[in-house]
């Protein structure tokens, strides 16, 4: 087993930073955080390898400005595996790619069974790698050597896998739509923030009335914070369950709150007085929540037939010809087309309904241009299609 050492301080990070410009081609890098442990998404340790400089396992908390690293690695191309997890947490390092080859976007461009990283090192080099300690509490100092090993391991192999991928790319004549998918990515924007995220509250569907609803979002709010404040994975103070189980026991004193059985967590009875606190908070909030989050005005497909028929028969024409054309791509349907992108133009298609409009319609719902040469005039045909039928039919009824 080869020995690594974590770098903490300037000096370690200022050698790296040396050493990684002075190396050849592109740059792989991987983040390590405490998913399910912290509250926070950031990043507790950052693997980088290049050709001829090394492995480098750096500790963003310990050293701080990681701006060398940035300064050494900025101007060449980042190698990363399902980039978009990654790119958030090394942002908030201030690390930012000029461009980026994303690992397990293009195996899945190129219509590889498995994505996953150690699946696609091994389809590409025959090497296995363990992965049993991706679920880990990265946070933990100092961190285990075998840890240390699995992390480095994530790079390790990483350009190799690129030079493979890439060619396979060229082969397949998709490199313009990989570099396409890359750049989107790389450059896609921060989701804002949802306007009622407490109502992802896992089995928040059991709970009945607005009352109810209002309590539900007090305690949610309140295990937010304090687990902001404690810097802990909200689930591990108290479960989504138990949150759940509390709102649907209503307890009429703080003692009752104590002795709801399902009521767990670590933090559950030793914060009772801040739960208590957010409970009579929620009965007294003048401000109801809807019985249901607001949508976006379209329906689920199911409710189609009924609700907007045209649309319905657009979408059924328009869907297995979508499916056929990525079948005969190599590439999941989703990387060809997302099903939301086609259900929104199959439920408000443009006007005229030609090839050239149906690519501004999907253009305005993100896609990318690859993906309109490919599909636009699919989608018009089927849609036109879809309403001879439907004349037709019409005539006949009559």
């Amino acid at each position: 087993m080869a020995e690594y050492d974590v770098i903490t301080d300037a000096a370690g990070l200022a050698a790296a930073a040396t050493a990684l410009a002075a190396g050849t081609g592109p740059v792989a890098v991987d983040v390590e955080r405490a998913s399910g442990f912290r509250y926070s998404q950031r990043a507790y340790l950052i693997q980088v390898y290049r050709r001829d400089a090394g492995v480098f396992l750096i500790d963003p908390p310990a050293v701080g400005d990681l701006s060398p690293l940035q300064d050494a690695i900025g101007g060449i191309t980042w190698i990363l595996h399902a980039a978009s997890q990654d790119l958030p947490s090394l942002r908030e390092e201030h690390l930012e790619p000029p461009q980026i080859f994303d690992t397990e976007l293009a195996a899945r461009l190129l219509g590889h069974e498995r994505v996953g990283l150690g699946a696609v090192v091994e389809d590409a080099l025959g090497i296995t790698l363990a992965k049993a300690h991706s679920a880990a509490d990265w946070s933990t100092r100092p961190l285990p050597q075998p840890w240390l090993e699995y992390a480095a391991l994530d790079v390790l192999h990483l350009v190799d896998v690129f030079d493979v991928l890439r060619d396979e790319l060229e082969e397949q004549g998709k490199t313009d739509i990989a570099a396409q998918e890359f750049e989107t990515v790389r450059t896609r924007p921060v989701k804002p923030a949802r306007e009622e995220p407490w109502r992802r509250l896992s089995g928040l569907h059991t709970v009945r009335g607005r009352r109810a609803l209002a309590v539900a979002r007090a305690l949610w709010i309140a295990r937010e914070e304090y687990a902001r404040e404690q810097d802990t994975s909200p689930g591990r103070l108290v479960p989504d369950r138990a949150l759940v189980a509390v709102v649907i026991a209503d307890p009429k004193t703080k003692q009752d709150l104590a002795r709801v059985k399902d009521f767990t967590g670590r933090a559950s009875r030793s914060q009772l007085d801040r739960w208590w606190a957010a409970i009579e908070a929620g009965r007294a909030d003048p401000a109801l929540p809807a019985e249901r989050a607001s949508g976006d005005g379209m329906p689920p497909p199911r409710a189609w037939a009924e609700r907007n028929p045209a649309a319905d028969l657009r979408l059924k024409a328009a869907r297995p010809l979508v499916e056929r054309l990525a079948a005969e791509l190599r590439m999941p349907t989703e990387n060809l087309l997302t099903p939301d992108t086609l259900r929104r133009v199959a439920w408000a298609p443009p006007a005229e309904i030609d090839p050239a409009s149906i690519g501004d319609a999907l253009a305005a719902h993100g896609a990318r241009p690859w993906q309109i040469e490919a599909t636009a005039a699919v989608i018009a045909g089927a849609f036109v299609e879809s309403v001879q039928s439907a004349e037709a039919a019409s005539d006949l009824a009559s």
